[in-house]
C-alpha cells in the first residue's frame, strides 16, 4: 500500500521538502501499531511534507490558490499519472467550447448548413487546433527555459518532470465546461479569468519543478503565448475558423 509505494519512492530519491525543495530520504517514519511521525527537513527544520496528513480536498484547495508547497506536494511527493488523460480531457473541453461558438458564429438557418457543422469532423478539427495550440505553447516554454538556463535541463528526467507539471498545470481549462452550461452576459469575461488563471497555474509549475524565482518561469510563459498566437494566425491566414 503506501508503505511500499513510499519506500519505492525513496529508493529513487524522489522526496522534496514542500518548504525548501530539498532532497528528503523519507517523509515520515513508522513506529508501528499506527504510530507515525512526519519526518523534519534537516536544511529548514520544517516538515518535509504536511500535506499527507491533509485531507485531498484541502490539498485541492491550496493548488487552487497556487501555494508552492501544494504543488511540490502533488509534483515530487505524491506518484500521480493522470497527466496525459487530464491534458486530453482539459482539450475535449476546449474543443468543445470552440465547436459551440462555430455554430453560433453561423447565422445561416439553412438546415443543410447546421447539419453540417454537427459533424464530427467540425469537431475533431477543432480538438486538433487545440492541440497544436497547446504544443506550440509548451514548446515555446522549453525553448525558452533551454535558452535561459540550460543547466536546468539537461538530463530527459527533467524535460519529463516539468511536462508532466505543465499538463497538470492545466486543470483550469475544466471549468471551461461550467462556464458554457452557464452562459451568461458575463461568460466572455469568465473565459478571459480562466486564462489567466491557467497561466498563473502554468509559471507556478516551472517555478516549482525547476526551483526558480518568478520572472524567468513568466518570461517563459510570455514567450510560450507569442510561439501559440503565432500558430494560431496562421490558421487564420489559412482560412480556417479558430
Amino acid at each position: 500500500g503506501l508503505g511500499v509505494l513510499c519506500h519505492a519512492m525513496a529508493a529513487l530519491g524522489a522526496y522534496r521538502c514542500i518548504e525548501c525543495n530539498e532532497e528528503a530520504t523519507e517523509l515520515y517514519r513508522d513506529y508501528q501499531r499506527g504510530v507515525l511521525r512526519i519526518s523534519i527537513c534537516k536544511s529548514c527544520q520544517k516538515p518535509v511534507d504536511k500535506y499527507i496528513e491533509y485531507d485531498p480536498v484541502i490539498i485541492l484547495i491550496n493548488a487552487v490558490l497556487c501555494k508552492a508547497q501544494a504543488y511540490r506536494h502533488i509534483l515530487f511527493n505524491t506518484k500521480i499519472n493522470i497527466h496525459g488523460k487530464l491534458c486530453v480531457f482539459c482539450l475535449l473541453c476546449e474543443a468543445y467550447l470552440r465547436w459551440l461558438q462555430l455554430q453560433d458564429s453561423s447565422q445561416n438557418t439553412d438546415p443543410d448548413d447546421l447539419i453540417r457543422y454537427a459533424k464530427e469532423w467540425d469537431f475533431y478539427r477543432m480538438f486538433g487546433i487545440a492541440s497544436l495550440e497547446q504544443t506550440s505553447f509548451f514548446i515555446g516554454i522549453f525553448i525558452t527555459l533551454w535558452w535561459m538556463t540550460p543547466e536546468m535541463l539537461k538530463r530527459k528526467s527533467d524535460f519529463i518532470l516539468l511536462l508532466k507539471a505543465l499538463l497538470l498545470s492545466t486543470y483550469g481549462k475544466l471549468l471551461l465546461i461550467p462556464a458554457v452550461i452557464w452562459e451568461h452576459d458575463y461568460t466572455p469575461l469568465c473565459l478571459a479569468f480562466i486564462k489567466v488563471f491557467v497561466l498563473i497555474s502554468n509559471s507556478q509549475a516551472i517555478r516549482v519543478t525547476l526551483n526558480l524565482n518568478r520572472i524567468l518561469p513568466w518570461f517563459a510563459v510570455f514567450f510560450g503565448l507569442i510561439l501559440e498566437n503565432g500558430v494560431v494566425c496562421l490558421f487564420q491566414k489559412m482560412g480556417w475558423d479558430v
